[in-house]
């Protein structure tokens, strides 16, 4: 055969056959979570230490309250500032994982977050209940483990919002 036909020639698949998709692991994941953590968290939390002062920041937790935690009854956390706090959260991970399927985690980790079905972006809905989710997954701590065994890597908070997270390409 000649270059121009080996050139040209396209490999073709079967028709029922779908490209393979990854999945992204535990680790990177993880990996991902705690660098947004730093890159997200940190931002957000002094933006609610500046509008709500520095006190703000040794009061109870909304974590507290609900393990009933002694600090959340000697030192009880100011509701409108965790829930804009939360809100802020909230805002930022949607946004992030809904134009770039990215936080900044998560790029550094090579993953992204996709609607399960299309591997496309996910819509703000289903963005917005993974979001929620990462707190049923927080309160249980077994939602972030179960991705582990299972063949899709799928964490509870991707179950309930019908996301995944893959690798890039």
């Amino acid at each position: 055969m000649r270059w121009r036909t080996l050139k040209t020639k396209k490999q073709s698949y079967p028709q029922n056959q779908k490209p393979k998709t990854l999945f992204a692991l535990f680790w990177p994941r993880a990996a991902g979570f705690i660098t947004d953590i730093f890159m997200i968290g940190l931002p957000i939390s002094l933006l609610t230490m500046a509008i709500f002062g520095y006190d703000q920041m040794h009061s109870a937790s909304g974590l507290d309250v609900l393990v009933h935690d002694p600090k959340a009854q000697t030192n009880p956390p100011n509701p409108i500032a965790s829930i804009t706090q939360i809100t802020l959260f909230l805002i930022t991970y949607v946004w992030l994982w809904h134009t770039s399927s990215q936080t900044p985690g998560k790029k550094l980790a090579r993953i992204r977050v996709v609607d399960v079905k299309t591997l496309q972006n996910a819509s703000v809905l289903k963005l917005t209940v993974r979001f929620i989710g990462y707190f049923i997954s927080i309160i249980t701590l077994v939602g972030f483990f179960i991705g582990i065994f299972r063949k899709d890597k799928r964490a509870l908070h991707d179950l309930l919002s019908g996301t995944a997270v893959i690798r890039e390409a």
